[in-house]
Protein backbone atom coordinates (compact mmCIF):
# COMPACT_ATOMS: atom_id res chain seq x y z
CA UNK A 1 0.00 0.00 0.00
CA UNK A 2 1.03 3.45 -0.78
CA UNK A 3 2.05 5.79 1.90
CA UNK A 4 0.86 9.49 1.04
CA UNK A 5 4.06 10.75 0.28
CA UNK A 6 4.45 7.85 -2.74
CA UNK A 7 0.65 8.13 -3.65
CA UNK A 8 1.06 11.93 -4.08
CA UNK A 9 4.67 11.77 -5.86
CA UNK A 10 4.89 8.70 -7.88
CA UNK A 11 5.80 8.40 -11.38
CA UNK A 12 2.52 7.78 -12.59
CA UNK A 13 0.79 11.26 -11.20
CA UNK A 14 3.43 12.63 -14.06
CA UNK A 15 2.10 14.13 -17.08
CA UNK A 16 4.72 14.55 -19.54
CA UNK A 17 2.79 15.39 -22.22
CA UNK A 18 1.72 18.29 -20.39
CA UNK A 19 4.99 19.34 -19.30
CA UNK A 20 6.07 19.23 -22.47
CA UNK A 21 3.44 21.87 -23.49
CA UNK A 22 3.77 23.98 -20.41
CA UNK A 23 6.65 23.56 -18.63
CA UNK A 24 9.75 25.93 -20.17
CA UNK A 25 12.30 28.20 -18.60
CA UNK A 26 14.61 25.29 -19.63
CA UNK A 27 12.70 22.47 -18.94
CA UNK A 28 10.45 20.15 -21.34
CA UNK A 29 8.84 21.95 -23.58
CA UNK A 30 12.60 23.78 -24.45
CA UNK A 31 14.74 20.64 -24.89
CA UNK A 32 15.05 18.42 -27.94
CA UNK A 33 12.83 15.20 -28.35
CA UNK A 34 13.89 12.32 -26.29
CA UNK A 35 16.03 14.58 -23.52
CA UNK A 36 15.53 14.86 -19.69
CA UNK A 37 15.81 18.06 -17.89
CA UNK A 38 17.00 18.21 -14.31
CA UNK A 39 17.26 22.12 -14.85
CA UNK A 40 15.46 24.78 -13.56
CA UNK A 41 14.05 24.33 -10.01
CA UNK A 42 10.36 23.62 -10.53
CA UNK A 43 8.44 20.19 -9.72
CA UNK A 44 7.67 17.77 -12.27
CA UNK A 45 4.57 17.09 -10.30
CA UNK A 46 0.99 18.40 -10.02
CA UNK A 47 0.13 20.37 -7.69
CA UNK A 48 -2.05 20.12 -4.42
CA UNK A 49 -6.02 20.07 -5.26
CA UNK A 50 -6.61 22.09 -2.90
CA UNK A 51 -4.75 24.93 -4.97
CA UNK A 52 -6.55 23.92 -7.98
CA UNK A 53 -9.87 23.80 -5.98
CA UNK A 54 -9.36 27.46 -4.22
CA UNK A 55 -9.00 28.91 -8.30
CA UNK A 56 -12.45 27.14 -9.77
CA UNK A 57 -14.63 28.21 -6.42
CA UNK A 58 -12.96 32.27 -7.06
CA UNK A 59 -13.42 32.28 -10.50
CA UNK A 60 -16.77 30.67 -10.89
CA UNK A 61 -18.82 33.64 -10.30
CA UNK A 62 -17.01 35.04 -13.49
CA UNK A 63 -15.85 38.14 -12.01
CA UNK A 64 -12.10 39.55 -12.36
CA UNK A 65 -12.63 42.39 -10.49
CA UNK A 66 -9.42 44.85 -9.11
CA UNK A 67 -7.27 43.53 -5.78
CA UNK A 68 -6.82 45.77 -2.86
CA UNK A 69 -3.95 47.82 -3.82
CA UNK A 70 -1.25 46.19 -1.21
CA UNK A 71 -3.10 42.69 -1.69
CA UNK A 72 -5.89 40.76 -0.34
CA UNK A 73 -5.97 41.04 3.77
CA UNK A 74 -6.31 37.43 4.12
CA UNK A 75 -3.15 36.83 1.79
CA UNK A 76 -1.05 39.13 4.47
CA UNK A 77 -2.90 37.58 7.35
CA UNK A 78 -1.88 34.13 6.34
CA UNK A 79 1.86 34.84 5.25
CA UNK A 80 2.50 36.51 8.48
CA UNK A 81 0.80 33.56 10.50
CA UNK A 82 2.78 30.95 8.13
CA UNK A 83 6.13 33.35 8.46
CA UNK A 84 5.47 33.62 12.24
CA UNK A 85 4.65 30.20 13.72
CA UNK A 86 6.72 27.98 10.76
CA UNK A 87 10.05 30.46 11.45
CA UNK A 88 9.36 32.42 14.63
CA UNK A 89 10.32 35.88 12.15
CA UNK A 90 7.41 38.29 13.86
CA UNK A 91 6.00 39.60 10.90
CA UNK A 92 3.33 42.55 10.76
CA UNK A 93 0.73 41.44 8.33
CA UNK A 94 0.43 44.75 7.41
CA UNK A 95 4.05 44.99 6.61
CA UNK A 96 3.47 42.11 3.83
CA UNK A 97 2.90 43.00 0.40
CA UNK A 98 1.89 40.02 -2.10
CA UNK A 99 4.14 40.65 -5.12
CA UNK A 100 4.37 38.92 -8.63
CA UNK A 101 7.48 36.73 -7.47
CA UNK A 102 10.42 36.49 -4.81
CA UNK A 103 12.21 37.59 -8.48
CA UNK A 104 10.20 40.66 -8.48
CA UNK A 105 10.86 41.89 -4.71
CA UNK A 106 14.21 41.60 -5.11
CA UNK A 107 14.24 43.86 -8.14
CA UNK A 108 11.87 46.43 -5.93
CA UNK A 109 14.59 45.90 -3.00
CA UNK A 110 17.13 47.29 -5.14
CA UNK A 111 15.37 50.05 -6.26
CA UNK A 112 14.00 51.19 -3.11
CA UNK A 113 17.42 51.42 -1.47
CA UNK A 114 20.40 51.36 -4.04
CA UNK A 115 21.53 55.04 -5.45
CA UNK A 116 24.13 54.82 -8.86
CA UNK A 117 27.56 53.24 -7.78
CA UNK A 118 26.33 51.97 -4.55
CA UNK A 119 28.29 48.88 -3.94
CA UNK A 120 26.14 45.13 -3.23
CA UNK A 121 27.78 42.16 -1.70
CA UNK A 122 26.46 39.05 -3.69
CA UNK A 123 28.47 35.75 -2.40
CA UNK A 124 29.71 33.65 -5.35
CA UNK A 125 28.06 31.57 -6.23
CA UNK A 126 24.51 32.70 -5.81
CA UNK A 127 21.71 32.90 -7.88
CA UNK A 128 21.94 35.62 -10.54
CA UNK A 129 18.89 37.12 -9.59
CA UNK A 130 21.14 39.13 -6.59
CA UNK A 131 23.42 40.64 -9.09
CA UNK A 132 21.18 41.02 -11.65
CA UNK A 133 18.40 42.97 -9.57
CA UNK A 134 21.67 45.10 -8.18
CA UNK A 135 22.60 46.01 -11.32
CA UNK A 136 19.25 46.92 -12.77
CA UNK A 137 18.95 49.34 -9.82
CA UNK A 138 22.69 51.15 -11.16
CA UNK A 139 24.39 49.17 -8.48
CA UNK A 140 27.97 47.71 -8.17
CA UNK A 141 27.69 44.13 -7.44
CA UNK A 142 31.18 43.20 -5.50
CA UNK A 143 31.67 39.29 -5.47
CA UNK A 144 31.98 37.52 -1.84
CA UNK A 145 33.77 34.09 -2.59
CA UNK A 146 31.59 31.91 -0.55
CA UNK A 147 33.89 29.20 0.24
CA UNK A 148 32.34 26.05 1.49
CA UNK A 149 34.19 24.77 4.98
CA UNK A 150 34.59 20.75 6.40
CA UNK A 151 31.43 21.87 8.29
CA UNK A 152 29.41 22.58 5.51
CA UNK A 153 29.39 26.21 6.16
CA UNK A 154 30.62 29.63 4.33
CA UNK A 155 33.40 30.79 5.62
CA UNK A 156 32.32 34.59 6.50
CA UNK A 157 35.13 35.34 8.57
CA UNK A 158 36.71 37.57 5.44
CA UNK A 159 33.02 39.10 5.27
CA UNK A 160 33.54 42.59 6.58
CA UNK A 161 37.06 43.23 4.60
CA UNK A 162 34.94 43.46 1.49
CA UNK A 163 32.99 46.58 3.00
CA UNK A 164 33.89 49.70 1.97
CA UNK A 165 32.44 53.54 2.08
CA UNK A 166 30.87 52.76 -0.91
CA UNK A 167 28.87 49.12 0.18
CA UNK A 168 25.04 49.86 0.47
CA UNK A 169 23.51 46.31 0.96
CA UNK A 170 24.58 42.56 1.84
CA UNK A 171 22.63 39.73 0.22
CA UNK A 172 21.63 36.64 1.58
CA UNK A 173 20.27 33.57 0.02
CA UNK A 174 18.97 31.25 2.58
CA UNK A 175 19.20 28.72 2.25
CA UNK A 176 21.56 29.03 -0.42
CA UNK A 177 20.97 28.19 -3.86
CA UNK A 178 22.69 26.72 -5.70
CA UNK A 179 24.78 25.10 -2.62
CA UNK A 180 22.22 23.95 -0.51
CA UNK A 181 23.40 25.10 2.54
CA UNK A 182 20.82 26.49 5.84
CA UNK A 183 23.03 29.01 7.81
CA UNK A 184 23.42 28.72 11.65
CA UNK A 185 22.66 31.02 14.05
CA UNK A 186 25.76 32.32 14.70
CA UNK A 187 26.56 32.86 10.70
CA UNK A 188 23.33 35.09 10.60
CA UNK A 189 24.31 37.00 13.84
CA UNK A 190 28.23 37.81 12.48
CA UNK A 191 26.15 38.78 9.06
CA UNK A 192 24.00 41.04 10.92
CA UNK A 193 26.69 42.08 13.32
CA UNK A 194 28.73 43.75 9.79
CA UNK A 195 25.74 45.33 8.50
CA UNK A 196 24.24 47.07 11.53
CA UNK A 197 28.04 48.39 12.35
CA UNK A 198 28.20 49.59 8.80
CA UNK A 199 24.17 50.84 8.39
CA UNK A 200 23.58 48.38 5.73
CA UNK A 201 20.72 46.89 4.20
CA UNK A 202 20.15 43.35 4.03
CA UNK A 203 18.63 41.76 0.88
CA UNK A 204 16.93 38.39 2.42
CA UNK A 205 15.60 35.57 0.47
CA UNK A 206 13.85 32.68 1.87
CA UNK A 207 12.43 31.13 -1.32
CA UNK A 208 13.94 28.27 -0.23
CA UNK A 209 12.82 28.14 3.54
CA UNK A 210 10.44 25.36 3.42
CA UNK A 211 12.41 22.99 1.26
CA UNK A 212 14.66 22.03 4.45
CA UNK A 213 15.79 18.54 5.28
CA UNK A 214 15.76 17.08 9.34
CA UNK A 215 19.68 17.44 9.56
CA UNK A 216 19.87 20.67 10.05
CA UNK A 217 16.70 22.65 11.13
CA UNK A 218 16.13 26.54 8.95
CA UNK A 219 16.78 29.46 11.10
CA UNK A 220 15.74 32.85 9.84
CA UNK A 221 17.62 35.98 10.29
CA UNK A 222 14.46 36.95 11.22
CA UNK A 223 14.12 35.45 14.12
CA UNK A 224 17.44 36.91 15.71
CA UNK A 225 14.90 40.28 16.81
CA UNK A 226 13.17 42.86 15.16
CA UNK A 227 16.01 45.69 17.16
CA UNK A 228 18.65 43.74 14.87
CA UNK A 229 16.64 43.51 12.05
CA UNK A 230 15.27 47.45 11.26
CA UNK A 231 17.34 47.39 7.57
CA UNK A 232 16.15 43.50 6.80
CA UNK A 233 13.96 43.67 3.41
CA UNK A 234 13.02 40.02 3.18
CA UNK A 235 11.17 37.72 -0.48
CA UNK A 236 9.28 34.23 -0.11
CA UNK A 237 7.72 33.09 -3.32
CA UNK A 238 5.45 29.74 -3.88
CA UNK A 239 7.28 28.21 -6.73
CA UNK A 240 9.79 25.92 -4.86
CA UNK A 241 7.67 24.74 -1.91
CA UNK A 242 4.48 24.29 -3.96
CA UNK A 243 5.10 23.97 -8.14
CA UNK A 244 3.04 27.59 -8.95
CA UNK A 245 5.58 29.31 -10.56
CA UNK A 246 3.81 30.34 -13.56
CA UNK A 247 1.18 32.15 -11.28
CA UNK A 248 4.13 34.20 -9.83
CA UNK A 249 2.76 34.05 -6.67
CA UNK A 250 5.51 36.24 -3.89
CA UNK A 251 5.40 38.01 -1.04
CA UNK A 252 7.55 41.22 0.32
CA UNK A 253 7.85 42.09 3.60
CA UNK A 254 9.67 44.80 5.89
CA UNK A 255 10.00 45.64 9.48
CA UNK A 256 9.53 49.03 9.54
CA UNK A 257 6.44 50.78 8.72
CA UNK A 258 8.77 53.97 6.68
CA UNK A 259 10.43 51.60 4.45
CA UNK A 260 7.75 49.45 3.74
CA UNK A 261 5.97 52.45 2.23
CA UNK A 262 8.40 53.11 0.15
CA UNK A 263 8.62 49.34 -1.12
CA UNK A 264 5.00 49.90 -1.74
CA UNK A 265 5.81 52.67 -4.04
CA UNK A 266 8.91 51.31 -5.76
CA UNK A 267 6.04 48.60 -6.69
CA UNK A 268 4.06 50.38 -9.09
CA UNK A 269 0.80 48.78 -7.31
CA UNK A 270 -0.50 52.02 -6.04
CA UNK A 271 -1.01 52.95 -9.75
CA UNK A 272 -1.82 49.43 -10.61
CA UNK A 273 0.86 49.27 -12.69
CA UNK A 274 2.74 46.47 -10.61
CA UNK A 275 1.27 43.78 -8.34
CA UNK A 276 0.55 40.13 -8.14
CA UNK A 277 -3.21 38.85 -9.47
CA UNK A 278 -6.04 37.72 -7.54
CA UNK A 279 -5.57 34.16 -8.84
CA UNK A 280 -2.41 34.32 -7.47
CA UNK A 281 -3.16 35.39 -4.55
CA UNK A 282 -6.26 33.22 -3.82
CA UNK A 283 -3.84 29.94 -4.79
CA UNK A 284 -1.07 31.27 -2.54
CA UNK A 285 -3.89 31.72 0.39
CA UNK A 286 -4.57 27.88 -0.38
CA UNK A 287 -0.70 26.93 -0.17
CA UNK A 288 -0.02 28.68 3.43
CA UNK A 289 -3.79 27.34 4.96
CA UNK A 290 -4.48 24.41 3.08
CA UNK A 291 -1.67 22.29 1.61
CA UNK A 292 0.84 21.64 4.85
CA UNK A 293 0.51 17.96 4.51
CA UNK A 294 1.00 17.88 1.00
CA UNK A 295 4.80 19.90 1.84
CA UNK A 296 5.27 17.65 4.54
CA UNK A 297 4.56 14.42 1.97
CA UNK A 298 7.16 16.16 -0.73
CA UNK A 299 9.74 16.66 1.76
CA UNK A 300 9.98 13.60 2.58
CA UNK A 301 10.16 12.10 -1.33
CA UNK A 302 12.56 14.75 -1.97
CA UNK A 303 14.71 13.35 1.08
CA UNK A 304 14.64 10.07 -0.22
CA UNK A 305 15.62 11.46 -3.73
CA UNK A 306 18.20 13.45 -2.27
CA UNK A 307 19.73 10.64 -0.40
CA UNK A 308 19.39 8.33 -3.35
CA UNK A 309 21.10 10.23 -5.74
CA UNK A 310 24.18 11.50 -3.65
CA UNK A 311 24.89 8.11 -2.80
CA UNK A 312 24.92 6.81 -6.52
CA UNK A 313 27.06 10.14 -7.52
CA UNK A 314 29.22 8.64 -4.88
CA UNK A 315 30.16 5.70 -7.33
CA UNK A 316 30.75 7.48 -10.42
CA UNK A 317 33.76 8.79 -11.75
CA UNK A 318 35.20 12.19 -11.91
CA UNK A 319 32.18 13.52 -10.02
CA UNK A 320 31.70 14.55 -5.97
CA UNK A 321 28.89 15.82 -4.50
CA UNK A 322 27.74 17.25 -0.89
CA UNK A 323 24.37 16.38 0.49
CA UNK A 324 22.47 19.62 0.47
CA UNK A 325 20.89 20.91 3.73
CA UNK A 326 18.31 22.06 1.79
CA UNK A 327 16.93 23.08 -1.89
CA UNK A 328 16.10 19.76 -4.21
CA UNK A 329 19.47 20.79 -6.02
CA UNK A 330 22.71 19.11 -6.22
CA UNK A 331 25.53 21.01 -6.76
CA UNK A 332 28.05 18.42 -8.60
CA UNK A 333 31.88 19.03 -9.04
CA UNK A 334 32.69 18.06 -12.40
CA UNK A 335 36.35 19.47 -12.12
CA UNK A 336 38.28 16.20 -12.55
CA UNK A 337 36.74 15.49 -15.91
CA UNK A 338 39.03 18.71 -17.38
CA UNK A 339 35.82 20.24 -18.89
CA UNK A 340 34.39 23.47 -18.05
CA UNK A 341 31.05 23.38 -16.62
CA UNK A 342 29.53 24.88 -20.34
CA UNK A 343 31.25 22.21 -22.21
CA UNK A 344 30.34 19.51 -19.67
CA UNK A 345 26.72 20.69 -19.93
CA UNK A 346 26.59 20.89 -23.52
CA UNK A 347 28.17 17.66 -24.56
CA UNK A 348 26.15 15.71 -21.70
CA UNK A 349 23.16 17.20 -23.51
CA UNK A 350 23.85 16.20 -26.64
CA UNK A 351 25.77 12.97 -26.36
CA UNK A 352 24.25 11.70 -23.37
CA UNK A 353 20.84 13.19 -23.41
CA UNK A 354 20.16 15.26 -20.23
CA UNK A 355 19.82 18.62 -19.59
CA UNK A 356 21.55 20.17 -16.32
CA UNK A 357 22.15 23.92 -15.75
CA UNK A 358 26.17 24.49 -15.94
CA UNK A 359 27.88 26.50 -13.23
CA UNK A 360 28.52 29.38 -15.10
CA UNK A 361 29.01 33.15 -14.20
CA UNK A 362 25.50 33.56 -16.49
CA UNK A 363 23.83 31.57 -13.64
CA UNK A 364 25.68 31.77 -10.64
CA UNK A 365 28.97 33.57 -10.57
CA UNK A 366 32.30 32.88 -12.20
CA UNK A 367 33.11 31.19 -8.46
CA UNK A 368 30.42 27.91 -9.91
CA UNK A 369 32.57 27.14 -12.68
CA UNK A 370 33.97 23.43 -12.48
CA UNK A 371 29.99 22.58 -11.16
CA UNK A 372 26.87 21.63 -12.81
CA UNK A 373 23.47 22.22 -11.24
CA UNK A 374 20.94 18.86 -11.11
CA UNK A 375 17.38 19.39 -9.97
CA UNK A 376 15.80 15.91 -8.11
CA UNK A 377 12.48 17.56 -7.58
CA UNK A 378 10.79 14.14 -9.92
CA UNK A 379 9.70 11.11 -9.34
CA UNK A 380 12.54 8.23 -8.50
CA UNK A 381 12.06 6.54 -11.88
CA UNK A 382 13.09 9.68 -13.99
CA UNK A 383 15.64 10.09 -11.21
CA UNK A 384 17.47 7.10 -11.86
CA UNK A 385 17.08 7.67 -15.24
CA UNK A 386 18.74 10.66 -15.43
CA UNK A 387 21.81 9.08 -13.51
CA UNK A 388 21.97 6.85 -15.55
CA UNK A 389 22.75 8.44 -18.44
CA UNK A 390 25.08 10.83 -16.51
CA UNK A 391 26.98 7.57 -15.29
CA UNK A 392 26.82 6.47 -18.66
CA UNK A 393 28.44 9.87 -20.18
CA UNK A 394 31.18 10.12 -17.18
CA UNK A 395 32.22 6.94 -18.48
CA UNK A 396 32.48 7.91 -21.76
CA UNK A 397 35.14 9.97 -20.79
CA UNK A 398 37.68 7.70 -19.24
Amino acid sequence: MYTQAEALFSHESINVSALKSKAYNFRWAEVEEGVIPMTAADPDFPVASEIVQSIQQYIQDGYFSYTPHTGFPRFKQAMANYVNERKNEGIDPELVLPIDSAARGMYIIAQTVLNSGDEVIVFDPVDYLFRESSLAAKGKVVLFPAVVTNDDRIDLSSLESYVTEKTRMICLCNPHNPLGLVYTKEDLAHILAIANKYDLWIMNDEIWSDIVYPEKPFISILSLGKELNRKTLSVFGFSKSYGIASLRSGALYATEPVIFQELVKNSGVLTTAGGITAISQVAAIACLEQCSYWLEAFLKHLQSNRDHAVERLGKMPYVTVRKPQATYLLFINISKTGLSSETFATRLRTEGRLALVPGTARFFGPGSEGYVRMCFATSRTLLDEGLDRLEAFLKSLQ
